[in-house]
């Protein structure tokens, strides 16, 4: 199992709005995480706007391709879209996973 990590920067006036749009997750957006291989998927938001991301997965490649075959992926993205700072496109082609320099087992 790898553990994916990644930074995305929240707008500071969305910050609220992107906190309450994430206690009700669409749950046929959580059943699509869940069978394309997302495990112990979180974000962690600073007062900054800063995201970090963690999530294991066996293969981040190939998670990230089955949630773009999805209709609701494509739902979702459209409506966050809006929420990120410094984005060229969806917030899920901004997460470029950080290297891992250490780990505790």
């Amino acid at each position: 199992m790898r553990r994916v990590c990644f930074l995305l920067k929240v707008r500071q006036d969305r910050l609220e709005e992107y906190r309450r749009r994430h206690e009700t997750v669409w749950p046929d957006m959580l059943a699509a995480l869940r069978e394309a291989g997302w495990h112990n998927y979180s974000l962690f938001l600073r007062d900054d706007g800063l995201l970090v991301g963690y999530l294991e997965t066996d293969d981040f490649g190939a998670a990230q391709e089955a949630m773009e075959r999805t209709e609701v992926n494509a739902r979702w993205q459209t409506e966050m879209a809006p929420f990120f700072e410094g984005l060229d496109g969806r917030p899920d082609e901004g997460m470029t996973p950080l290297a891992e320099v250490f780990h505790l087992a």
